[in-house]
Order: structure tokens, then C-alpha cells, then sequence
């Protein structure tokens, strides 16, 4: 869950944090690490800007060895945009010429809510690094992400308490024809989540990403009715994988996932973080596991003050 710690690894790398006052011994080889760069505004050293730790770290490894990059916290979140490293890292393209990993946004809730982390248009780094695989975003506040293509793209993943209509359809209407796994976390309408089913319409079709096979559509207040998109989307025919967790599913959303097209092909269904009965959680294992499905179900949750449907919540919000 978001807030539990901050990622371990990406792009197929461990993730270590770069620290200025490390001598050359202290380090990996700068192509075996996914580098996390972050200053604490509020620590021992609070006068020391990202600017300044992302030079001693393009003059403490080999800027052309690197292959993954992990932005943490850039300053006091709420008050500074995601443009202000985004641009260091874009002006030193010419030195980061194996980078193909980049994560913008990798705060803890100790850090900043997630509705706190002040993004940009963070398609700036898919323009500028043509070689990107894997491109991972934090942070829904002022995000911007217009139609874009990349011909490398593998991995588009973007995590938001609330996560704008305009982002979902730009990632759609993007050209992505590499794309293997997308993760979206759509989020509530509190937090400017303010996407329908509807908006998913180019996505569910399963012409949008030919080369699609994992999909996560997740932590949404509207799981139920995505549940039963997907129940009847083409997409699912060419998915190994598929992630509905950390939103507010239900049995309805479970019975219309049963009773639609089959999902026995599937390698794994994800639905930790739910409302579902057990009698409804043993009817999901009984049809899928026997299969091969893995199944997660972990996670049961009740409505808050016993509302009901209406007391149903997202893993992340605010």
C-alpha cells in the first residue's frame, strides 16, 4: 500500500539511495542499482536542493552506465512541481544516454500525502528519452499527460488517490505499441478522480495496446462498474494478468466478474483490499483456482459504520 515504503526496486534493479557523502566504496556500479535521489527540506541538511544532490551524483558514477532513476522528494512537496527535477534530468540527457527506467514521485505518506505531490507534464521524459521501458508515476495533483508516442514503452504505471479524466485519456489516446503492463489508479472524486467507465472505452476495446497483457485498473471508488466492463471487454482475451485491487469491489462486482467471459486463462486476479463476502470469495476460488488462477483475496474489509455499499473506501484517498 502507498505510504508503507518507498519502492525497492524498479526496472529490474535494486533501489539505492544515493547519498552525496558516500565515498566510491560505498556504491554499487552505477548500472546496478536503480538510483533514488531525494533531499529532506525539514532534515539536518534542509538547506540542500535537489539541483545539488543530482550533480554530486552525475559526478560521483558514470552518468552513461545508469539504467534507472527514481525521484524522491525534491523539496517540500505541496509547493514545488515535479517539473523542477524532471527539467535537471531532461537537461542532462546527453549524459544519461542508457536510461531506461525513470519513477517520478517516490514519497512516503511520512513525506507527503499523495494528493500533496505536486506533478507536471511528466511526458517531458517520454519525449526526451526515446529508450525508456519503464516510466512510473506518483501523485495526481496538476499531473499532465497528453497524447504521446514511444515505440519502447513496456510498463506505464501511475498512482493517484485521484487520478484526472484528462490523464486517463491522454495515456489512451497515446501511442504505446510496445506497451505490455499498465496500472492506473483511478482513485476517488474527492482527489480529482472525476474518470468513468466510460472514459476506459478505447482501453477495454483491446485495440489501444495489441501488446497489452497485464492490466490494473485499480483503487477506484467505481470498482464495481469496472468490474463489470471487464466482465464483457475484449482486452481480457489477451491479459495473463489482471489487477482490481485496493478499490471498493464488492459481490456485485465479483458475481458480474463470474458471470461474464471466462477468466481461467488468466495466470493471476488480483483483487486484495475488497468487500466481498466469504461465501462470494470462496465462489470466485472455486471457479478460478481450480484452473490455475492464483488468486488474491487478501484483504477482506467492512463498510465504515456499517453503511453498507456507501460505506465502501479506496486503500488510498488523500
Amino acid at each position: 500500500m502507498y505510504g508503507a515504503q518507498h519502492l525497492q526496486a524498479f526496472g529490474g534493479l535494486p533501489a539505492v539511495d544515493f547519498q552525496h557523502t558516500d565515498g566510491p566504496a560505498d556504491r554499487p556500479a552505477a548500472a546496478a542499482a536503480a538510483w533514488r535521489l531525494s533531499v529532506d527540506p525539514f532534515g539536518d541538511d534542509g538547506e540542500r536542493t535537489w539541483e545539488q544532490e543530482f550533480t554530486a551524483f552525475l559526478d560521483a558514477v558514470d552518468p552513461a552506465e545508469v539504467r534507472a532513476l527514481i525521484i524522491g522528494q525534491w523539496g517540500e512537496a505541496y509547493d514545488e512541481k515535479s517539473s523542477v527535477p524532471i527539467g535537471l534530468v531532461i537537461a542532462a540527457a546527453d549524459r544519461l544516454t542508457s536510461l531506461e527506467a525513470v519513477f517520478v514521485g517516490d514519497l512516503e505518506m511520512e513525506e507527503a500525502e499523495i494528493s500533496w505531490i505536486e506533478q507536471s507534464d511528466v511526458t517531458a521524459l517520454l519525449r526526451t528519452f526515446p529508450a525508456l521501458t519503464e516510466f512510473g508515476v506518483r501523485g495526481g495533483t496538476d499531473l499532465v499527460f497528453p497524447p504521446t508516442r514511444h515505440e519502447r514503452l513496456r510498463s506505464l504505471t501511475i498512482q493517484a488517490g485521484g487520478l484526472p479524466v484528462q490523464v486517463v485519456r491522454g495515456v489512451l489516446d497515446s501511442e504505446l505499441p510496445a506497451l505490455e503492463r499498465l496500472d492506473l489508479w483511478l482513485g476517488v472524486s474527492a482527489y480529482g478522480g472525476d474518470a468513468g467507465v466510460a472514459d476506459l472505452a478505447p482501453l477495454l476495446s483491446g485495440t489501444r495496446f495489441p501488446r497489452l497483457r497485464h492490466l490494473g485498473l485499480r483503487n477506484s471508488e467505481v470498482q464495481n462498474e469496472i468490474a463489470a466492463a471487464i466482465a464483457s471487454a475484449p482486452v481480457v482475451a489477451q491479459l495473463t494478468t489482471l489487477d482490481l485491487s485496493n478499490g471498493t469491489l464488492g459481490d456485485e462486482g465479483a458475481a458480474a466478474l463470474l458471470e461474464g467471459q471466462p477468466l481461467t486463462h488468466l495466470a493471476e486476479l488480483d483483487l486484495h483490499h475488497h468487500f466481498l463476502t466469504e461465501a462470494m470469495e470462496q465462489r470466485v476460488r472455486s471457479a478460478l483456482e481450480p484452473h490455475g488462477v492464483r488468486v488474491d483475496l487478501s484483504g477482506r474489509n467492512e463498510p465504515w459504520d456499517g453503511r453498507g455499499a456507501e460505506g465502501r473506501y479506496t486503500a488510498v484517498s488523500e
